[in-house]
């Protein structure tokens, strides 16, 4: 199961038991609302936990990404030639400012990151 699945999973759980939490506290049923409370927790816990591995391995990725010698903005040609380009350009990373590394690299438009220039 990858990162993004796992943080979808334990997601649903919460919200599950957060549900069946409010449908006990309104029966007033004190031992069923002492359990979603424990898993409510436990759950929680657990989703902050991937979300910090999840922003560990991004700003990684990010910063390897920085480390590359050349960098510069694709055109609309290039971007719609994506093939072309990398059978072209080995080793282009291609980073869109909408995805969660392209946020955590900065970029505003669509760029493409080079070990050589392009």
């Amino acid at each position: 199961m990858n990162l993004q699945q796992a943080l979808q999973d334990l997601t649903n759980r919460l919200d599950k038991a957060r549900r069946k939490h409010a449908a006990a506290t309104l029966r007033e049923d004190i031992p069923m609302i002492r359990q979603f409370e424990r898993d409510i927790k436990k759950y929680e816990s657990e989703l902050a936990a991937h979300k910090a591995l999840k922003a560990r391995e991004t700003g990684s990725k990010a910063q390897s990404i920085k480390a590359m010698p050349f960098n510069r903005a694709l055109t609309k040609q290039e971007q719609a030639d994506m093939g072309k380009l990398k059978k072209q350009v080995r080793g282009i990373v291609v980073v869109h400012p909408l995805t969660a590394v392209g946020r955590e690299v900065g970029v505003s438009v669509v760029t493409g990151f080079a070990p050589k220039a392009f």
